[in-house]
C-alpha cells in the first residue's frame, strides 16, 4: 500500500488518465480530492472509487482560475488535514491547425488550461507542502512537450512550458522536502484522444504507424506511472520529465 492515507489531490479526474490514476491510488489506499471543471465525470469518478471501497470527494473546479486553484488546496486541507501528493493533470487538446491557422482565442484557451493552470495549481500545494514540510506533485505533460508535432504547435507549447515549469520548481523546492516531476505520455486511449479521432479519422492510424509499439497507450499506464512518482519509492526522484510513449519520442 504505498500511498496508505495519503492524502492525494488529482485534478482533471472526471476521465481518462486522471480517472485512472485515481482507481490506481485508491488501490494503494490513499483518501483522494478528484477536481474537475465537468461535475458529472467528477461525481462519477468518486463513485467508482467508493465502489472498490476508497475514500474520496469531488470538487468541481476551473484550474485556470486563481481564486478556484487556491480554494481547492483548502478544500483537500479541510477534508484530510494536509495535501501529501497532487497529479495537476487537467488539459484540453485544442485544435489540429498549422501554426498560422489556429486562432487568438483558442491559443489563450490552450494556454490557459494547460500552463497556467498547472502553474496555478502548483503555486498553492506548493504553498501547503512548505506549511507541512513537504510532499509530491506530478504534472501531466505530452510527448509533444518533448518534441516538435505536426499540427499541435499551441499544445506542444503548452506542455513544453508544464516541462520547463516542473524542472524549474524541483531545483527550488527539492531541499524542502517536495518532489516534483512530470509524466510526458504520448497519445493515450482516452475521451480526449477520441474527440480528436472524431474529427480527424485518419490521424488514429497515423499515431499508430509512427509509434514504435504500433499501438495507442492506456491510460492505466500512465497512471501506475504516477503513483510511483507520488510515492516514496521514487524518494531521489525530481525534476524528471518521463515518457510514457511506446518509444515514440526515442526514434
Amino acid at each position: 500500500m504505498r500511498l496508505e492515507n495519503k492524502a492525494v489531490l488529482i485534478t482533471g479526474g472526471g476521465s481518462g488518465i486522471g480517472r485512472a490514476a485515481a482507481l490506481v491510488m485508491a488501490r494503494e489506499r490513499a483518501r483522494l480530492a478528484i477536481a474537475d471543471i465537468d461535475a458529472d465525470g467528477g461525481q462519477e469518478t468518486v463513485r467508482l472509487v467508493r465502489e472498490q471501497g476508497g475514500a474520496a470527494v469531488f470538487v468541481a473546479t476551473d484550474v485556470s482560475q486563481a481564486q478556484a486553484a487556491a480554494g481547492l488546496v483548502e478544500r483537500v486541507v479541510a477534508e484530510y488535514g494536509r495535501l501529501d501528493c497532487a497529479f495537476n493533470n487537467a488539459g484540453i487538446e485544442g485544435e489540429l491547425a498549422r501554426t498560422a491557422d489556429i486562432t487568438e482565442a483558442d491559443f489563450d484557451r490552450i494556454i490557459a488550461v494547460n500552463l497556467k493552470g498547472v502553474w496555478l495549481c502548483l503555486k498553492y500545494e506548493i504553498q501547503q507542502m512548505l506549511r507541512q514540510g513537504g510532499g509530491a506533485i506530478v504534472n501531466t505533460a505530452s510527448a509533444a512537450g518533448l518534441v516538435g508535432t505536426h499540427s499541435m504547435s499551441v499544445y506542444g507549447a503548452s506542455k513544453h512550458g508544464v516541462v520547463g515549469l516542473t524542472k524549474s520548481a524541483a531545483v527550488e523546492y527539492a531541499g524542502k522536502g517536495i518532489r516534483i516531476n512530470a509524466v510526458c505520455p504520448s497519445v493515450i486511449n482516452t475521451p480526449m484522444a477520441d474527440r480528436t479521432f472524431a474529427k480527424f479519422p485518419k490521424f488514429e492510424r497515423g499515431i499508430k504507424n509512427m509509434n514504435p509499439s504500433h499501438r495507442l497507450g492506456e491510460a492505466a499506464e500512465v497512471a501506475e506511472a504516477v503513483a510511483w512518482l507520488c510515492s516514496d519509492a521514487a524518494s531521489f526522484v525530481t525534476g524528471a520529465a518521463l515518457p510514457i510513449d511506446g518509444g515514440f519520442t526515442a526514434q
